[in-house]
């Protein structure tokens, strides 16, 4: 017994040990930490229960069959966060690269179906060197197999990819079926080819940061949600943002106590909306005020910022926040941000989280390039987005609601619940000014007559008051009163039962 006894713990410790002290050295060298140090910042302490510790690859080729370490790459199993269950799989770059064998994705397919069966988040922490090029098809098929559990898990549980190392080929599509994706400055990068393909195919020289590293992804591509300074600071923002979130789609969103009063009242926001309708003020401070506490976590703070989308608590209850950002291109909807704001929505319906959208759209923005690249097709995930939802779903219009665009942001006409508006809200077509001088073509080359009448159409459509007398507007709010009136309509909304007709699935504008 004591033998058996010694060879466990000699086992465990050449698991725990990785690819051995120099490896781990060259990893803290480069400011990164250990795939377990990882998971210990990760889990509340002591929670976390690992499987296959002892699992090997059964490569015998290429001399594999000297190099065999416990474990193989991949650190896997089950703990707490902030006392509720996820599942996690955390690569070991120190093994390997942290390359994918067979048994490395059987490791990570069995914690994913496992984390189906119970309704529980998977988290993964990437840091890989791709493919075992040594195990040729049998890594590929591996791949395949995690990329159809992510499939399988989409809109059951939450599925969360950190990116904290190398992440490049086929391993790129595995965080690219997540719900979310973040990434660390300088340490970590996404590609489906590196720099030296695409210098050997099309001649670009570019650096690793440049073409798939974490300012790249989440400013210019969109593919990833959050960029972090480091390890530290991207493993402690996922314990904050995994509060905000359900277990699974079988359950509600958690609900925090909070001290901040749910009738509180922020005369500021009386004076938000400038009185010149041309000049911009800032959303995320409305977002702010009326949050529990103030506490806003933004998704893709830097990607299409004409739109604002995140999550915030109001009355203890998480809440998906979408919201036009006048600050940026006047708040108006283009291609990158109805994108943005569509995959968003649909995953808080997926996990029955309520949508509360403040609105102050000028419409979508004009031109050959939104036209040529699909503006009608992508402008229309937002708009089947909002429609398909059935959870609660609150909209406050605080200024410019125009055109199609008012349709598309969570209007009365797409089930949306309750539907209120400042008494600053334009609800119309379009401006006064351009409405004016269609209609009236003929005085364009009389301006004293043009003010005249674009003052008429702004007293009687320029308005929330037209669109309230059709019940198209549920009240007008006063601003300060948001907080109060939003809580109140999503306390109204919390046993709220909607259901689509029965069908395979949509078939959304892709």
């Amino acid at each position: 017994m004591q033998e058996v006894l010694a060879k466990l713990e000699q086992m465990r410790a050449a698991a725990r040990a990785g690819g051995g002290e120099r490896r781990i050295e060259g990893q803290h060298a480069k400011g990164k930490l250990t795939a377990r140090e990882r998971l210990e910042l990760l889990l509340d302490e002591g929670s976390f229960e690992e499987w296959d510790m002892f699992v090997e690859h059964r490569c015998a080729d290429f001399g594999m069959q000297e190099q065999k370490v416990p474990g193989d790459g991949v650190v896997t199993g089950h703990g707490t966060v902030n006392g509720r269950l996820v599942f996690v799989f955390s690569q070991d770059f120190t093994v390997f690269g942290g390359s994918l064998s067979e048994a490395h994705a059987e490791k990570i397919c069995k914690v994913m179906d496992q984390a189906l069966k119970v309704g529980a988040p998977v988290i993964g922490l990437n840091d890989s060197g791709g493919a075992r090029i040594q195990e040729g098809v049998a890594s590929l098929g591996g791949y395949a197999e995690v990329f159809q559990r992510n499939v399988m898990a989409s809109g059951v549980v939450p599925q969360i990819s950190l990116i904290m190392g190398p992440c490049a080929g086929g391993a790129v599509y595995s965080p690219a079926m997540t719900d979310f994706i973040f990434m660390v400055k300088d340490s970590s990068y996404m590609f489906v080819t590196g720099p030296d393909v695409v210098k050997t195919v099309t001649h670009e020289i570019v650096t690793a940061e440049e073409l798939g590293g974490a300012v790249t992804h989440t400013a210019k591509s969109g593919v990833a949600d959050l960029a972090f300074e480091n390890d530290v600071e991207a493993l402690l923002q996922t314990r904050r943002f995994i509060d905000f979130l359900p277990l699974s789609n079988r359950e509600k969103p958690p609900v925090r106590v909070t001290a901040d009063p749910t009738n509180r009242d922020d005369f500021s926001l009386d004076t938000l909306v400038p009185a010149n309708p041309n000049k911009p003020y800032d959303m995320k401070e409305l977002i702010l005020k009326v949050a529990d506490e103030a506490d806003f976590f933004e998704i893709q703070p830097d990607y299409a910022k004409n739109i604002i989308t995140g999550f915030a608590r109001i009355n203890g209850g998480s809440v998906g926040i979408v919201a036009n950002q006048p600050v940026v291109l006047a708040g108006c909807l283009d291609i990158q941000s109805a994108i943005k704001a569509a995959r968003f929505v649909r995953f808080c319906d997926a996990f029955n989280i309520p949508i509360v959208t403040f609105v102050d759209v000028p419409g979508f923005l004009p031109g050959t390039a939104q036209e040529y690249n699909g503006i009608i097709k992508h402008g229309a995930k937002l708009l089947f987005a909002y429609a398909e939802a059935t959870v609660p779903k609150v909209t406050v219009i605080t200024r410019k609601a125009y055109g199609g665009a008012y349709d598309v942001m969570a209007s009365k006409h797409l089930r949306g619940d309750v539907n209120y508006a400042w008494p600053t809200a334009e609800i119309a077509v379009m401006g006064p000014k351009g409405a004016v001088e269609i209609i009236f073509r003929s005085d364009i080359g009389d301006p004293e007559k043009i003010e005249q009448r674009t003052e008429e159409y702004r007293q009687k459509f320029a308005t929330p008051f037209v669109a309230g007398s059709r019940g198209y507007v549920d009240d007008v709010i006063m601003p300060h009163g948001t907080r109060r009136r939003v809580s109140k309509a999503l306390a109204m909304l919390r046993n709220k039962q909607l259901e689509n007709p029965w069908k395979k699935h949509d078939n959304l504008p892709l």
